[in-house]
C-alpha cells in the first residue's frame, strides 16, 4: 500500500529529506543535500506551491492518471490541493533536484498573491512538463539563489516583499519559457487546434448537447489529454483567442444555420445546442452578432 505524504508547512518538507529549515514560509531545496529520501512508493499531498529542476530522470510523477513528461533538464510544478503519486527509481542514487517551495502565506498580501491565479502552470498535469535549454536552466538556478540570499538574511520589514518579488521574477520567467516551448511543439499544436475543431462538429453533430448541454473547455481538454489550463493556453496561443471563444462562436455558427435553414423556434434551437434556459442563447448571440435571434431571422 503506498504512504499518503501530506505537505502542508515547508518543515514537514524539509523534515522528509532531513534538511534545515531556514524560513517557515520559504525554501530553496537541493536534494543533493538530502540526508533522506521519499518511500519507494508514495503519494503527495500539496499544501504548497513548488517548482522542481529535474537533472535526472529519478522516478515516475503521476498526476491523476496521466504520467508527467519529465526528463532530465524539466520543471516540474504543483499547486496547493493537488495530489501526486511518486515512484522512486532505485538505482538512482544522487537525487539532482534544485527548486523552491512556498507557502500560500508568504504572497498574501503582496501583489503576487494577487496574481498567482495568472500563473496557469501550476495547474498543467500530463505531457506538459517545462523543458529547459541550458541558458534557462542557469537564470532558473540564479533565480533561486537570489531567493535563498533573501530567506538567509536577518528578518526586516522588507522581507516579505523582497522575497514574494522573486518569487514572482521566477514564475515569470517559467511563464516566458513556457511560451517558447509552445511556439517550438507549434506542429504538434496545430495539429491539437485542428483536432478540437473535429471534437466541436462532433459533439454538435452527434446531438450530445441536446442530450449533456453546452460543452466545455475541460471536456476537449480530456479528450486530447491535457489539462484544461494548459490546452487553454495552447489555444490562445496558437489562434488567438479562448478555448471558451471557439465555443462560443461555433454554437453562433451552428445556430444561424439552423435559424436560416428550419423552421424550428429560437427556444427549439437553444434547447438543441444545450441551453437550458433560451434566454442565455439570445443573450449570447446578442453580444457576440449585434442582433437578437429573432432580428437576425427576420427578412429585410
Amino acid at each position: 500500500m503506498e504512504d499518503i505524504i501530506r505537505l502542508d508547512s515547508i518543515d514537514q518538507y524539509n523534515k522528509l529529506y532531513g534538511l534545515e529549515t531556514d524560513h517557515p514560509l520559504v525554501a530553496v531545496i537541493d536534494l543533493r543535500k538530502a540526508a533522506r529520501d521519499l518511500p519507494p512508493h508514495c503519494t503527495i499531498n500539496y499544501g504548497l506551491y513548488a517548482l522542481f529542476l529535474k537533472q535526472v530522470k529519478c522516478g515516475d510523477i503521476m498526476y491523476g492518471r496521466q504520467p508527467y513528461d519529465y526528463q532530465e533538464g524539466t520543471v516540474t510544478s504543483f499547486a496547493p490541493g493537488q495530489v501526486v503519486s511518486v515512484r522512486r527509481n532505485p538505482d538512482v542514487k544522487l537525487m539532482d533536484v534544485q527548486g523552491l517551495l512556498f507557502h500560500p502565506d508568504i504572497i498574501r498580501g503582496t501583489s503576487l498573491g494577487q496574481e498567482i491565479r495568472r500563473y496557469s502552470f501550476f495547474s498543467y498535469s500530463s505531457n506538459e512538463a517545462l523543458h529547459l535549454s541550458e541558458d534557462e536552466k542557469q537564470l532558473f538556478k540564479d533565480c533561486l539563489e537570489k531567493i535563498r540570499q533573501e530567506i538567509s538574511r536577518p528578518v526586516d520589514k522588507h522581507s516579505k516583499r523582497l522575497i514574494a518579488m522573486n518569487i514572482e521574477l521566477l514564475l515569470d520567467y517559467c511563464m516566458r519559457f513556457y511560451d517558447r516551448q509552445f511556439i517550438t511543439r507549434s506542429e504538434v499544436n496545430r495539429g491539437i487546434l485542428v483536432r478540437f475543431d473535429e471534437l466541436l462538429d462532433e459533439y454538435f453533430q452527434s446531438g450530445m448537447s441536446e442530450s449533456e448541454g453546452l460543452p466545455t473547455v475541460k471536456y476537449f481538454a480530456d479528450k486530447v489529454c491535457l489539462s484544461p489550463n494548459y490546452f487553454g493556453d495552447l489555444i490562445k496561443k496558437e489562434s488567438g483567442k479562448t478555448a471558451q471563444e471557439h465555443i462560443q462562436r461555433k454554437i453562433i455558427d451552428i445556430a444561424k444555420d439552423r435559424m436560416i435553414g428550419s423552421d424550428k423556434t429560437v427556444s427549439q434551437i437553444a434547447y438543441e445546442l444545450g441551453f437550458q434556459y433560451s434566454q442565455h442563447f439570445s443573450r449570447l448571440f446578442k453580444k457576440l452578432t449585434g442582433t437578437t435571434p429573432m432580428e437576425y431571422r427576420r427578412p429585410d
